[in-house]
């Protein structure tokens, strides 16, 4: 139950930092969608207002996070997991399909997208099982047990196939492992494999539009006008800014839709040539306060639960943060995911928030019994 006083211990300033975050998104697709009509009039795309919707769903999901004890939640956490399992197998059978993939849910005018919500029910069940789990994650067996809640959500999202959105369900598992005491010998040895099974999962495990992304990142000069024209013209968004911009709205690459699907996954290469290298830093500063202020929480957290939670929440936000950024910048190779807060999406920023929820829960209650 949400007692009253709980609410002065609300960590209000993370809270807005990430609300401004998501404002600083919503302005950056109403730049990006923005409809120009010959007469010199326009109007705002449909995906800026349906953003605004899943903000105000998005805004209600926090604050349901907020208010229920993460120990409940973490109680019948394997219950949100099966539910998680059912929506997911429902899409792989009866989805809706857009530009080759699978992955959404029609609910109406609204698509929901399931596996945005995987890491928020990963980091509630691992934090479950490994908090009231005296040995932690020093045990093989039950670091096997917790990786098996990761496989089957790995499994069922890369089917449909969305290998970027099941890349961001390892750093959750790494993050509430680590904090439970995983050994890192064994993270070294886990390591080491991966690079001696990277050929045999080059072969037969990556798709060929998969291996060409990757080929493509180390010369996208190869395929200029096809594979390659993506992240040749985010380098040069990023680069087109310079140091204070050209303006709200003024860029040319966004506006006049030479970055494609810029509004999603490079609105980070449009907020660049709008506000220069000084945007990009306040952007970068503001994601760095949210993850060390997350940090914080976990740190604070009154009982191992809530810690392994923040720390499997936050990161995967991080691993999506860093990663999205230095793709749009040309340093990483083009995957469909988005950056938390900001790129359009409904379901992502209806998971982030109420994901956030949670973090805030924690710190909220570190003083009860």
């Amino acid at each position: 139950m949400f007692e009253r006083r709980l609410f002065f211990h609300v960590d209000w300033l993370l809270l807005g930092a990430v609300l401004l975050i998501a404002a600083i998104g919503v302005a950056m697709i109403y730049s990006t969608t923005y409809v120009r009509l010959p007469d010199g009039t326009g109007h705002a795309g449909r995906e800026f207002y349906i953003q605004l919707y899943a903000l105000a769903i998005g805004a209600v999901a926090l604050l349901v996070c907020l208010t229920i004890d993460y120990r409940f939640l973490a109680e019948h956490s394997l219950i949100l997991y099966g539910g998680l399992l059912a929506l997911l197998i429902f899409v792989l059978v009866a989805g809706n399909s857009a530009m080759g993939a699978q992955r959404w849910i029609a609910l109406g005018p609204f698509k929901l997208q399931p596996s945005e919500f995987a890491r928020m029910t990963l980091a509630l069940i691992l934090a479950m099982f490994f908090g009231e789990n005296r040995r932690g994650a020093r045990n093989t067996s039950d670091l096997i047990i917790g990786g098996i809640f990761v496989v089957v959500l790995f499994l069922l999202i890369v089917k449909q196939p969305d290998l970027g959105s099941a890349m961001t369900l390892l750093p959750v598992f790494l993050g509430v492992a680590y904090l439970a005491g995983l050994r890192l010998r064994l993270l070294a040895i886990a390591a080491a494999l991966a690079i001696v099974l990277a050929p045999i999962a080059w072969k037969y495990g990556l798709k060929d539009y998969q291996k060409s992304r990757i080929v493509i990142f180390m010369d996208p000069e190869q395929d200029p006008r096809g594979a390659g024209y993506q992240p040749i013209q985010a380098r040069v968004t990023v680069g087109s800014g310079g140091l204070r911009g050209k303006g709200f709205m003024q860029g040319t690459q966004g506006q006049y839709k030479f970055l494609p699907v810029a509004h999603n996954d490079f609105i980070f290469s449009v907020l660049a040539e709008e506000f220069g290298f000084l945007g990009v830093l306040a952007a970068l500063g503001l994601y760095l306060f949210v993850i060390l202020r997350s940090l914080e929480a976990a740190r604070l957290a009154k009982d191992r639960i809530g810690a392994y939670l923040v720390g499997g929440i936050i990161s995967g936000f991080t691993f999506q943060v860093i990663y999205n950024i230095t793709m749009s910048a040309g340093l990483a190779p083009v995957k469909g995911l988005t950056l938390p807060l900001m790129s359009y999406g409904g379901s992502s920023i209806i998971a982030t928030l109420a994901a956030f929820g949670l973090i805030l829960n924690v710190r909220m209650r570190r003083f009860t019994n």
